[in-house]
Order: C-alpha cells, then structure tokens, then sequence
C-alpha cells in the first residue's frame, strides 16, 4: 500500500528550498558585486598611479627645463659679467696675459684657434702695456704649435713696439717650446724643464701575442701601405724609413723655428741641444734657450711696468663643448 504524504509538508518543503536557491542566488548576486567592486577599485587605483606617474614625468620634465634654462641664463650672466668686468679693466692700462695650460691639441682650451684668439684681443686692446704667454705644458700636436708660432711671428712684426714675452713654469716642452721661441723674450724659474726638442712616433706591435693566443688579423686595406706600422703585422723596414722620414722633416721644421726664434742668442748649436733632451731653467739660460729667470708678476712688475693684469686667454664654455660633440657647428 502507497503512503501518501500530507499536502501541507509537501508545501513547506517546496518553500524551503525555493527560500534555499534564492538565498543562494542572492550570495551569488553579491559575490558578484563584490568581485564586481574590486575590479573597479583595482582599476582606479591602477588609474591614480598612472595619473601621478604621468604627473611626476611632467613635473620631471617641467623642473628638467626650468633647470636647463637656468644653466644657460647662469652662464649667459657670467660671460656677461666678466666682460662687464674685463671692460671696466680694460679702460685702464694692464698687462695681458695668454695661457697655455696642458696638451696642446685641436678642439681643446689650448687648441691654435683659441691660443690665436686670445692673443689677437690681447694685442688689439688699446690699453695693453704688454703681453706675456703663460706656458705650462708637455707639447704636443706640432700643426697646432706651428700655427701659434706663425701668428706670434706675424703678431711681433704687426705690433712691434709691443712688449712681448713668454713665461715658462713648471714644464715647457717640445710644442710648448715650439710656441715659446716665437716669443722675443722668454723667461722662465730656475726649475723650470725645458726643451724635448724633437719629435716622437710611438707604437706597439701585438703580432707575438696574437699568435700566442690564436687570434688571427683580418685587417683589409686597398693600397698595400694604407696599414703601415699596423701593431697586428711584422714591422715592415720600408714602412719604418718612410716613417722615419716624416720625423725628420717635422723635427727639421721644429729646428729652424727655433733658430729663426732665437737667432744668436743659442750659445751653442751642438746636435744635443736639438736631440730632445730637457733642462732646466738654469741650464736653459746657459744654452740661449731662455733669456733670464723671472715669473708673470715678476715681468709685469719690472719689465712691463703694468703690475695690474688681464686674462685674455679663451676657453671652451660648456655649451661650446656639447655643441661640438653634438655636431653642431
């Protein structure tokens, strides 16, 4: 026999579980607001950091700019009050100074084009009682110290009342003496070295090396000697005579420029005066290589009679620097 359930639990049964789902539907709805409320908070927020990124990067920019513009004022400022300055000296009579310290070389402070510049003002000011070139340096390129000399030389016979002198310090070697034999005097301090008259060529050769550790040269060229005294190949005899012959040239030139400088005053003309070697200050004096002891001041003080002094000496200003690196003229 079928027992038959009364029709009133049936019902409440019913009500439960549809009270049960939709219960359920309902955590379900709002686990999916939840959920729903997270992305967009997640999305905001990621939003916020972007927004303050993109306005610190404008902010980076804007101080990068400001900053820039105030370098350049800052320095636009300087030059002008140096020159305000420099003017102001110059409507009194001064001694004008020109320095050379460091290598000599092209697109540096002490390059020819600089060195000329700064004599050139030097010279033309009308209030200069006289000129001294301040050298300190080693040498170096001989183009670069052969075109000071010429200009020197031209300078003398332009302004020959002029009084012109060059003062040697701690080192005035092989350029740096090329450049101070155009003067009509030099002086320098009794431990000034000075001299190297000469001319060097240096090298290495790696070809040992490289076969040691099995590293082969794959050095092309078109013209068999566009690689002489390549460091990668044997030294080649013929490549080295015709490098030797350069150098004898260059340093023929170096010899006549200081004869044609010093004239008769070089006590002696034995080869060792011109093989390079150095002396100092003292020495200098006993060869004809230097005409007397004496410092800047000491020679604006007593040869020049001008003890106040004007630095015309022209330098690469940063902007200049960058520019040239840049490439742009």
């Amino acid at each position: 026999m079928m027992n038959k359930q009364e029709p009133g639990l049936i019902d409440a049964v019913t009500e439960m579980s549809a009270d049960r789902v939709g219960i359920e539907w309902l955590e379900r709805v709002e686990a999916s607001r939840s959920e729903e409320r997270a992305a967009l908070e997640s999305i905001l927020v990621e939003h916020l950091k972007e927004q303050k990124r993109l306005r610190w990067g404008k902010n980076a920019f804007r101080l990068f700019i400001a900053l820039y513009l105030l370098a350049v004022l800052w320095v636009g400022t300087v030059d002008l009050w140096r020159n305000v300055d420099l003017q102001s000296v110059h409507h009194r009579k001064h001694t004008a100074v020109v320095e050379i310290r460091g290598p000599i070389q092209a697109n540096t402070n002490n390059s020819a084009d600089n060195i000329i510049k700064g004599l050139n003002k030097a010279f033309e000011d009308v209030n200069t009682a006289g000129v001294v070139l301040r050298i300190n340096s080693p040498g170096g390129s001989p183009v670069q110290s052969g075109q000071v000399y010429d200009e020197m030389m031209r300078l003398r016979q332009k302004f020959p009342k002029m009084p012109f002198y060059a003062a040697l310090e701690d080192l005035c070697a092989s350029g740096g003496y090329y450049i101070a034999a155009a003067a009509p005097f030099i002086y320098a301090d009794k431990a000034t070295l000075v001299g190297s008259i000469g001319v060097i060529l240096q090298g290495f050769g790696f070809q040992e090396t490289l076969n040691k550790l099995g590293v082969e040269s794959r050095q092309l060229t078109a013209g068999k000697n566009k690689a002489f005294l390549s460091p990668f190949g044997p030294l080649d005899e013929a490549a080295k005579g015709h490098a030797q012959t350069l150098l004898d040239t260059i340093h023929k030139q170096f010899v006549e420029a200081v004869r044609k400088g010093r004239g008769e005053r070089l006590r002696t003309w034995k080869a060792e005066l011109f093989a390079g070697l150095i002396w100092t200050g003292e020495e200098a004096v006993e060869l004809g290589l230097v005409d007397g002891l004496g410092s800047v001041a000491w020679l604006a003080r007593e040869q020049i009679k001008e003890t106040r002094m004007v630095d015309f000496t022209q330098k690469n200003d940063w902007l200049s620097r960058v520019s040239k690196e840049m490439g742009i003229p």
